[in-house]
């Protein structure tokens, strides 16, 4: 039987993350020199994907956040309650070093953010995302996510779908 070629753990400070590189300096910089603060001060919570011989193929970070109602389309606000917002999970960041891109680790890491979301006993209606750019808008909009009517670049996928989504 083959090894995974990926395991998704919570990050360790004690991993090496100085080579790995997207291509995106803002996910980069962040990944090098931010995240471990945020999540010592419990803003995010950051995953990464290892490895066998434990190299950071890619990661992404989840934290508590809120959707408008208003912001939402009409026919899935209107099944809400009548609150200013709702509970969501923001995925904040998702980035695949540029070595692993083209072999499925960024739809991987997505479907393990939305199986983390969906299993956690916090309230969350959603898992949304605010998308860098169009190319990143369409990847989360070919994965089921539902774009916000006067924002493209953010989308929302309700953890319901996933709940009710059968899984091998």
């Amino acid at each position: 039987m083959r090894e995974a070629p990926f395991r998704v753990i919570a990050l360790d400070t004690q991993l090496d993350r100085t080579t790995f590189c997207s291509g995106a300096e803002p996910l980069d910089s962040y990944f090098h020199r931010q995240v471990t603060q945020d999540i010592r001060r419990r803003i995010t919570a950051c995953f990464v994907a290892l490895t066998p011989d434990q190299r950071v193929a890619g990661y992404y970070t989840l934290a508590s956040a809120s959707l408008l109602l208003a912001d939402l389309p009409a026919a899935i606000g209107k099944k809400l309650p009548r609150s200013p917002s709702v509970p969501a999970i923001r995925m904040e960041r998702l980035a695949v070093d540029q070595h692993f891109k083209g072999q499925g680790l960024g739809g991987a890491l997505l479907a393990d953010a939305l199986d983390r979301a969906a299993a956690t006993e916090i309230a969350a209606f959603a898992l949304m995302v605010d998308a860098k750019d169009e190319t990143a808008a369409s990847f989360y909009v070919h994965h089921g996510f539902i774009a916000l009517p006067d924002s493209p670049l953010a989308s929302f996928l309700p953890l319901d779908t996933i709940r009710s989504t059968p899984r091998n």
